[in-house]
């Protein structure tokens, strides 16, 4: 894919953001891709379905522990609690 922070500059808004000084932790990204390689389609679509037994085997296929499994987790729902709650400011009266 290339320099994530090229990609970042590419995101709407981004574009102002200083991403010299950024610091992007290339492991840790690695890590959440094989998180997320290791889900099925449907836990990738709807992560309520992710019980214990799931978030082990999951942290088994990707070689990472359940509480990595956990982090991923609750990282994506507060990024789209997030992404709702600014979805909701940026509307404009038309």
């Amino acid at each position: 894919m290339g320099d994530l922070k090229q990609l970042a500059q590419m995101i709407p808004g981004m574009g102002r953001v200083n991403m010299k000084d950024a610091k992007i932790d290339e492991k840790a990204i690695k890590r959440n891709e094989a998180i997320i390689q290791s889900m099925t389609k449907e836990e990738r679509q709807n992560p309520k379905v992710l019980n214990y037994s799931r978030r082990k085997r999951i942290a088994q296929g990707s070689g990472t522990t359940v509480q990595d499994v956990n982090v991923l987790i609750k990282q994506f729902e507060q990024t789209k609690d997030m992404m709702k709650r600014i979805g909701k400011t940026k509307r404009l009266p038309f």
